[in-house]
């Protein structure tokens, strides 16, 4: 991940900038995106960016949650979205801090975020022109993202469930429920930050700050509102998927116990002509065993015997149960 700088100045053109310029002008602001696994940054940022201890600390941590927080005449922010589509981890969520005041923001990230690109390239376009429309603009491109993903896993899951209506076969369950089981997890993974995302974006809304203009606001509202909308949804993927896990789990238990409820008709139907079989097949010399009549006796009486436990257990719907 690369770090720059842009800038914007009093009439609204974009520039670049430096680390060491507060801001090109006195009515323009600067945003610096520093990468937190390079020494060299994290060391300006330490001991000259002037920013307070507490607020540098929760800059280059490792650990995030989404929040806001007020420091004096600036703010706290960190944000998740979704990584570059070439981030190598794990996780797909990626998070970013970011120090807003007036004049000035300096966002720090270990990874890529993939809306930063976005954002920046609209301020390089003089579409932003102070922080909290960086905020803002970088909010609603994180929704953006989020949003198309988490209604990915809801067609998912709709899509499991119209499976299982279509009469599901039972060789195409352990797909499915590895299906399920990742849309689920991943459900859980996104809620775990969407919801203090809403939060946070929420408390900035009402944050008492000069660089925070009206149409900043209501673009952070509309964006909270979605975030609120996307933890419902997660809520119930989350809840249908576990009740498409039930319902497989029914549908393969349901399924054994019917084959082996013919498994054992079957056996109960052989039990007595293995009995007969075997009583006959002795080496012992029996009546009239050397007449050829005997045999196809015994034949006909295993036949008649097979046929009656089969009536027996049709008549009292054994194989429809």
């Amino acid at each position: 991940m690369k770090s720059w700088c842009c800038s914007v100045d009093g009439q609204g053109n974009p520039g670049t900038g430096s680390l060491h310029e507060p801001a090109p002008a006195e009515s323009g602001f600067i945003w610096c995106h520093l990468d937190g696994a390079v020494e060299e940054e994290v060391t300006w940022l330490k001991e000259e960016s002037g920013l307070p201890e507490s607020v540098i600390y929760a800059l280059v941590a490792i650990e995030t949650r989404p929040r806001t927080e007020k420091f004096g005449d600036g703010a706290l922010v960190n944000l998740r979205g979704l990584g570059a589509e070439d981030d190598p981890h794990g996780d797909p969520l990626v998070s970013i801090r970011l120090w807003a005041e007036k004049g000035r923001v300096i966002s720090v990230s270990y990874r890529t975020l993939a809306a930063t690109q976005e954002v920046r390239a609209r301020m390089e376009a003089g579409v932003i022109h102070d922080p909290g429309d960086l905020i803002a603009a970088l909010a609603l491109a994180v929704t953006d993202r989020l949003d198309v993903e988490i209604a990915r896993l809801g067609d998912t899951v709709d899509g499991c469930e119209e499976k299982i209506a279509a009469d599901l076969a039972i060789e195409r369950t352990f797909a499915m429920r590895r299906r399920i089981a990742r849309a689920r997890s991943a459900a859980i993974g996104y809620r775990r930050f969407v919801v203090p995302q809403r939060q946070a974006l929420e408390r900035l809304v009402t944050l008492d700050a000069a660089w925070l203009e009206e149409d900043d606001r209501m673009h952070l509202s509309a964006a909270a509102d979605r975030f609120a909308r996307m933890a419902e949804e997660l809520e119930a993927v989350r809840e249908r998927s576990a009740l498409l896990h039930e319902q497989l789990t029914d549908l393969r238990a349901e399924v054994t116990e019917t084959r082996t409820l013919v498994i054992s008709v079957v056996a109960l139907v052989f039990l007595p002509l293995t009995f007969i079989t075997g009583l006959f097949g002795m080496n012992y010399p029996f009546p009239f065993e050397q007449e050829k009549w005997p045999f196809f006796a015994v034949l006909g009486f295993c036949m008649l015997t097979a046929v009656a436990i089969t009536v027996y257990f049709a008549r009292a719907r054994w194989f429809n149960r």
